[in-house]
């Protein structure tokens, strides 16, 4: 169950993105969010609802690196009965550029039954590269740091969780393909999404129009072929993530929100 929670947390985050460009920052629009929003979501297994999960962006600017940054957090955790079997209780965390959308450092909490991870990662945008430490179970201090190359204008994941909501997928038809490059651990790759369209989601709510996308999954021991993940995108200002379904080889999860706080703009709702 635990894998079940920490996959419906890195599928919401989407992935690590990041845009081909030249060392420089890129200022993106963004008029689709800003600080003190929060979204919440349930975590269902089947008909069951096993956990939640939420994102949630604080309510001031810090400055990293001598730039004004986000800090933003995405949770997710076992609720009721699950969590007797086993507990999670995770957190994805990171200082992300207002303007670029890149991130400066981020961090990971994990709580999985037994097991913990504390990791935090500073990056240097200049030099690309990625400082990578982890803490120590017994010492309670990090260790030494592990260097990585990352791509120009990185983002981790909690960043590539924000800038596929600056993305203006009104410009595309249905049937082409979103080629986005990506970093995570120390791999670089490419991902492609395909954007399937127009549809509108029930949710607690209301009835949400949204655009459909279906990222193209590499082949993994976890979700049940190339095309098993669908990813609802609010057709409105915000272009919030509204659900997630994925096929597993353990069957079928997904999240749907159930809350929202501080939109930067009105939820579209029909009626």
């Amino acid at each position: 169950m635990k894998v079940l929670i920490n996959s419906v947390v890195v599928i919401l985050l989407a992935s690590a993105f990041t845009q081909p460009d030249d060392s420089d920052f890129v200022t993106l629009k963004n008029t689709s969010f800003t600080k003190g929003e929060v979204l919440n979501y349930r975590v269902n297994f089947g008909f069951f609802t096993v956990g939640k999960a939420s994102t949630v962006i604080e309510n001031k600017v810090f400055m990293m690196n001598n730039r004004p940054s986000y800090k933003v957090d995405a949770y997710g955790e076992t609720s009721g009965l699950v969590s007797w079997i086993t507990k999670v209780n995770d957190q994805w965390g990171a200082y992300i550029d207002t303007a670029a959308l890149v991130t400066h450092v981020s961090y990971r909490k994990i709580r999985e039954g037994n097991y913990r991870k504390d990791e935090m990662v500073t990056y240097d945008h200049e030099k690309n590269q990625a400082e990578v430490k982890v803490l120590n179970k017994t010492t309670n201090v990090y260790g030494d740091p592990k260097y990585y190359q990352t791509p120009d204008n990185v983002r981790d994941m909690v960043a590539g969780f924000l800038y596929l909501r600056v993305i203006d997928f009104n410009k595309h038809k249905k049937g082409d393909t979103l080629s986005i490059s990506g970093f995570f651990e120390d791999t670089a790759y490419h991902m492609r999404i395909i954007y399937a369209g127009k549809d509108k989601v029930n949710t607690k709510l209301g009835k949400i129009p949204c655009h459909k996308l279906i990222p193209v999954m590499p082949d993994n021991k976890l979700f049940d072929g190339e095309n098993s993940v669908t990813c609802w995108i609010s057709d409105d200002g915000n272009r919030i993530p509204v659900k997630i379904q994925a096929k597993m080889f353990i069957g079928s999860t997904g999240i749907e929100l159930v809350g929202i706080k501080g939109l930067r703009n009105q939820l579209r709702v029909l009626l």
